[in-house]
């Protein structure tokens, strides 16, 4: 995988608390630490928005939809 140079802009707390956690060998540079930061963020992000859809769903129609062809006697059932 390829990777890009950007600059960023970063409050000077912020900064110095990721060279704290560079010199503790929590992350072996800044880059890697904000990377890793921002792969977090993006999952996190991406893992609410997973909930939000879920969330529009009609449960009981997913249910019927997920039994719909399948009938009571379980040997009518089709072989996997």
């Amino acid at each position: 995988m390829g990777a890009s140079k950007i600059a960023i802009t970063i409050d000077r707390v912020l900064l110095e608390a990721l060279d704290r956690l560079v010199k503790e060998r929590v992350f072996p540079n800044r880059s890697r630490a904000i990377q890793a930061a921002v792969a977090e963020k993006l999952q996190r992000l991406e893992g609410t928005r997973l909930a939000r859809e879920c969330a529009k769903l009609d449960p009981a129609f997913e249910s019927a939809l997920a039994e719909e062809g399948l009938g009571d006697d379980p040997d009518a059932w089709p072989e996997y």
